[in-house]
């Protein structure tokens, strides 16, 4: 390993990343990522960690240079705030409160009431709203906004199904999982030694309990992403004003 890989080791480590789960709940197709075994506890193997982390990222820039669609989904309490925030800065799709069932099976139908949601919004910042609805509508209309935001605010700006998704957690996601997996939609995710690796396209082994290390993880990958996105966008401008 190299001296940029090693430290990327020792941060990980110094977050906790390599506290895996209990041998008992150890998965069988884990066990190769898995160091070694004290007090019961498995260990997961940093160096292997940090290669696997480094192709994730690999692969989000490159698919941020096709122009593809991340989807991130991370509902439990460690990831979801700081995905939330992180997602709506730079305005990456996500889930992170609820995986709505069916949400790539019947896309078209969700989409809808996502659109429900635009609607009623722009309802909302309306002036005709202040003057045609007495006070208890009003109050109704923000409830049912608020409720609709809840559930789909976050991945509003979709049209067709994301390209990829991002998960934390695939034991927690494992809906999400199936239903990508049957559309083939490529998955990068934080796998911990209670799941299995084989089962995603790009998984990086680590501890998803600890909330340092998901944000470390989340916005080591996402930063990839995004900072491909903001290259294209500023090569494709500076193009344009030559063209002209």
């Amino acid at each position: 390993m190299n001296q940029t890989q090693l430290k990327e080791v020792e941060k990980l480590f110094e977050l906790g990343a390599h506290l895996g789960h209990k041998k008992s709940r150890l998965h069988p197709k884990a066990k190769k990522n898995v160091y070694q075994i004290i007090n019961g506890t498995t260990v997961i193997d940093l160096t292997t960690t940090v290669q696997q982390l480094e192709k994730a990222k690999k692969y989000l820039s490159a698919a941020a240079k096709e122009n593809k669609t991340v989807l991130v989904v991370g509902t439990k309490k460690t990831a979801a705030t700081f995905l939330r925030e992180y997602c709506v800065t730079n305005n990456v799709p996500f889930v992170a409160t609820k995986w709505l069932p069916g949400l790539l099976t019947n896309f078209n139908t969700i989409m809808k009431n996502v659109k429900k949601l635009g609607d009623f919004k722009a309802q909302v910042a309306g002036e005709d709203v202040t003057t045609k609805l007495v006070k208890h509508e009003k109050t109704q209309l923000q409830k049912h906004i608020s409720k609709l935001e809840k559930l789909y605010g976050g991945f509003s700006s979709l049209n067709v199904r994301p390209d990829i998704l991002l998960i934390i957690d695939t034991k927690k996601e494992k809906n999400a999982v199936k239903e990508a997996q049957m559309y083939n939609i490529p998955i990068v995710a934080i796998v911990d030694t209670n799941s299995n690796p084989e089962d995603i396209n790009y998984p990086v082994l680590a501890n998803d309990d600890a909330a340092e290390v998901v944000e470390y993880l989340l916005k080591s990958m996402l930063d990839s992403y995004v900072g491909s996105i903001e290259k294209t966008e500023a090569k494709a401008e500076i193009k344009a004003k030559k063209s002209k």
